[in-house]
């Protein structure tokens, strides 16, 4: 086995420029380099196999296991005794920790209970769970069996679980009884018993981890309970799978009839994760970060479970909101209890800590002098929600920009790096191994300032999609057709002249408004600038006039007058004022939510639909199906 160095980043921050450009001339070298922070089994015979292009593949020939990275190796290197996983579950009233020695037997333990029930290397097993560490556990005892793992977030309507079921095919299904929002218990077993009943494919075995709020009912010779099976299974030690295996499937959000699973493996994803900790997050081993996300989506795969824990940082795993859970400084409440080095989370968090405590009354109880940094993605920042954060908690806000499909970011500003300085809006520059380019419609490059499609200059670098599960064609139509030899991001924005990026808004938001193509984005970033304005979203809505004029929605913060007329007629001045009277922005509404995936992010293809009379249906992965009918009053639809 190939022993390395427990952190290879010492010493002091590294130019961005040289380490950036050196990524690019010799992405060969630049990763091999990074890689040497990875136990392997065996070493790689190529660093980058570029012998089926477009489908490249990083480390070929290479050994490792994922499992034993994140865990084993830091029992073995002296970090048994440091605290690994920390659950803070607001909503149960459960605060708990569990050093890497502790979770390496717990982890070790359940994938004996997955191999007791046939798992292996290449069987699938697909995780419906909650926020609870037993999702994580499930997580890494699959990698450590080499069986990949598909996470649905829990909750997810039974249509959308088959879809993936058939889809992923999985020997086993692990899940929970229930899951617990702010004023609700979800029972999970119903839906996941309708979905198995639905799916073409059937699983031979569910693992029910019973949840004393709502226990299930299992079903005899299918259904076993996650501590039974649990006591008597043997420890299972690491097995070893080729880096260009694949470590999970993740279903895009929002997917119905056709799911794209993107795939990612297992030698990639951990050298590249490993080397964002330190780079991008500045981030020690030893210190206590927390991604505030789920684990049924990109960065809680990302950021709670691989990424902390491969790189010897304690890591946290929290049931809760960022309001409600029991008010705005549930956020403030753990980084002061926990030690918290960074916070990441979504911008739509923080909006609604504004919006229900726009004074920042509640982060004064807390002591945040452990707090570094805070980053931000999933939606684009807008400068306002940026500047508020900033003024309240005093440290860097790093809004930075990645994909479900990369793993890791695309554009960041680099503390562990170089820190740059802040653009309001901006993401900052692309991060090393992205060559980041903007396109017009021919697939020619835009000079500065120019919107344009945001796309990378293939190969990826290691740690994104090689491809989508069983579904190449798939992957080539989605992202590898529409430019030959970049990567679509489906993401519009522009580089300024030092460089920067500016992410506005997905293609489909770029709007034409008699002749002149404007970014929502743009808009939005001027309406969220208002003292009164919490959260917006602006979309396109057709017009026979102009072909399409933007129509804005606007959730006020706290205390403000929703039925006061002066802030439509401001908030259209400002747009005026800042774009010009070629927005044709003219009509706004105040309402009091936006819709929302789980995720965070804001429907505003559905809301767009709604506006232009179109046929439309409530997306699976919604938050609160209710507001659809509210935006459509509001529309007079």
């Amino acid at each position: 086995m190939c022993n390395t160095q427990d952190d290879q980043e010492g010493g002091g921050l590294a130019s961005y420029r040289s380490t950036y450009e050196r990524s690019l001339q010799d992405p060969e070298g630049f990763w091999s380099e990074a890689a040497e922070a990875i136990t392997w089994y065996r070493p790689w015979d190529r660093v980058l196999d570029d012998g089926q292009a477009p489908f490249y593949r990083w480390f070929t020939g290479a050994t490792l296991n994922t499992c034993y990275n994140a865990l084993d190796r830091h029992v073995e290197n002296g970090r048994a005794a440091q605290t690994a996983l920390i659950y803070d579950s607001p909503v149960t009233g459960t605060v708990d920790s569990w050093t890497f020695r502790e979770l390496r037997d717990r982890v070790a333990r359940f994938a004996g209970a997955l191999a007791g029930q046939g798992v292996g290397k290449g069987d699938r097993v697909l995780i419906y769970m909650p926020m609870v560490p037993e999702a994580a556990i499930a997580m890494l005892a699959c990698a450590r069996l080499g069986a990949p793992h598909s996470v649905v977030f829990g909750g997810f309507a039974a249509n959308e679980l088959a879809t993936r079921i058939d889809d992923a095919q999985p020997k086993l299904i692990v899940s929970a009884s229930c899951g617990i929002e702010v004023n609700r218990v979800v029972e999970y077993k119903p839906l996941l018993d309708r979905a198995i009943e639905i799916a073409r494919h059937t699983p031979d075995r569910s693992i029910i981890l019973q949840r004393p709020q709502a226990p299930a009912r299992l079903i005899p010779g299918r259904d076993l309970d996650w501590h039974e099976v649990t006591e008597h299974a043997e420890m299972i030690e690491c097995t070893p799978v080729a880096a260009t295996d694949p470590l999970y499937i993740l279903y895009t959000s929002g997917t119905t009839g056709h799911p794209k699973g993107v795939v990612r493996d297992n030698g990639g994803h951990a050298v590249a994760l490993n080397w964002t900790m330190k780079n991008v997050y500045g981030v020690d081993p030893g210190e206590v970060y927390w991604a505030a996300s789920d684990v049924g989506w990109v960065v809680g795969h990302s950021y709670i479970v691989y990424a902390p824990l491969i790189h010897g940082n304690t890591t946290v795993l929290y049931e809760g909101k960022p309001v409600g859970t029991p008010d705005p400084g549930a956020f403030w409440r753990v980084t002061s209890q926990h030690d918290v080095v960074t916070l990441f989370t979504a911008p739509t968090a923080f909006r609604a800590i504004k919006r229900d405590d726009p004074d920042g009354e509640h982060i004064t109880p807390w002591d945040l002098s452990s707090l570094r940094a805070l980053f931000l993605a999933g939606e684009r920042c807008d400068p306002d929600t940026l500047h508020w954060a900033e003024e309240r908690l005093g440290v860097p806000v790093i809004d930075h920009w990645w994909q479900t499909e990369t793993g890791w970011p695309i554009v960041s500003n680099q503390i562990g790096l170089e820190p740059m300085p802040v653009k309001p809006g901006s993401p900052t520059v692309a991060v090393p191994g992205w060559d980041v380019r903007v396109l017009d419609d021919a697939g020619v490059e835009v000079p500065d300032g120019t919107i344009g499609s945001i796309v990378a200059k293939l190969p990826l670098p290691p740690g994104t999609l090689p491809t989508l599960w069983n579904n190449d064609d798939g992957y080539r139509q989605a992202y590898l057709d529409t430019f030959p030899g970049y990567y679509l991001t489906s993401d519009a924005g522009y580089r300024d002249e030092d460089g920067y990026l500016w992410i506005m808004s997905r293609i489909d938001d770029i709007i034409n408004v008699a002749g002149h193509r404007l970014s929502t984005g743009a808009i939005e970033e001027v309406v969220a600038a208002h003292p009164s304005v919490a959260e917006c979203a602006v979309i396109g809505v057709a017009d026979e006039l102009k072909g399409q004029i933007p129509v804005g929605f606007v959730v006020l913060k706290a205390g403000a007058d929703r039925s006061h007329p002066v802030i439509a007629e401001e908030l259209v001045r400002s747009v005026r004022d800042t774009i010009g009277p070629v927005a044709a922005f003219k009509t706004v509404y105040v309402v009091p939510r936006l819709p929302k995936t789980r995720s965070g992010k804001i429907l505003r293809s559905t809301m767009r639909k709604i506006a232009d009379g179109q046929p439309w249906t409530t997306p699976a992965t919604i938050d609160d199906p209710a507001i659809l009918d509210e935006i459509g009053v509001a529309l007079g639809k």
